[in-house]
């Protein structure tokens, strides 16, 4: 699933190529927007809030989307070819000014609302990791308000903190040498996981590569996440991977038994 990083990039890319600008098309391929026509409608701006995207519009509108597991948006010149990324039939939705065409391929939860009534989608939401709102205090006073849950599904809920996902999950309690088991109550000092989870996706925000060793060479560029099996990067011991959390939310978890030793 993209993560906040991802997400952040994909706004500011489209903030970048839409805003300012009136839509000279707008194209909704789900039966819920059909009749939608936007054309001729300012955007006004683009912006990430914790994985959900807000493309608000002249009008006090806003359109809704989420990129899930496999939603994705690339922009292309308007007028020339379409980006060859995947087949047709995968396109959910189309804005277009005179310049920039952006495509959104598998994007989800399509919505036109009041710009108002944004809370619908994104109200719950914990403070926004890369957003203006952001208030360390505040993350890590959610996440002491279940002191049972264990801290890798903790960081995973987004009414805590919003953005973080499965990779910086893994990468965030390697750092802090925290089993993901451990219950929130039991972690020694939430503030700096609250902390290095700012400071990795910071980090990365600002180019598609994800790297949380600061390495680029393929199987490198991360501590333990997707590396089942492999030599821990530190110690040399054998990464271990399990499902955390209970079906059909459970997400496959990574850690290294030395340096972050059961609780």
């Amino acid at each position: 699933m993209p993560e906040g990083d991802t997400v952040w990039l994909t706004a500011n890319r489209l903030h970048r190529a839409l805003a300012g600008r009136p839509l000279t098309t707008s194209d909704f391929r789900v039966p819920a927007l059909a009749t939608v026509d936007l054309a001729g409608r300012r955007v006004d701006e683009v912006l990430a809030r914790g994985k959900h995207l807000l493309t608000r519009l002249e009008g006090e509108l806003t359109f809704h989307s989420h990129l899930r597991m496999d939603g994705s948006w690339y922009l292309s010149r308007t007028g020339g070819p379409p980006p060859r990324r995947h087949p047709p039939h995968m396109i959910r939705a189309l804005l277009a000014n005179d310049e920039w065409t952006a495509t959104g391929y598998r994007v989800h939860d399509l919505h036109v609302v009041a710009r108002a009534d944004e809370a619908r989608f994104v109200g719950h939401l914990g403070p926004d990791l890369l957003g203006p709102d952001w208030d360390a205090a505040r993350a890590v006073a959610n996440l002491r308000t279940e002191p049972d849950v264990a801290i890798g599904e903790a960081l995973l809920d987004q009414r805590h903190l919003a953005g973080v996902g499965n990779m910086y999950k893994a990468e965030v309690l390697f750092v802090e040498r925290v089993h993901p088991w451990t219950r929130v109550g039991d972690v020694g000092d939430l503030d700096r996981v609250v902390a290095t989870s700012y400071r990795l996706l910071r980090m990365n925000r600002d180019h598609p590569e994800q790297s949380t060793t600061g390495r680029t060479a393929r199987g490198q560029e991360h501590w333990v996440y997707g590396r089942g099996g492999e030599p821990c990067l530190k110690c040399g011991t054998a990464i271990e991977r399990a499902d955390q959390g209970e079906p059909p939310r459970a997400r496959v978890t990574f850690w290294c038994p030395v340096c972050q030793p059961a609780p």
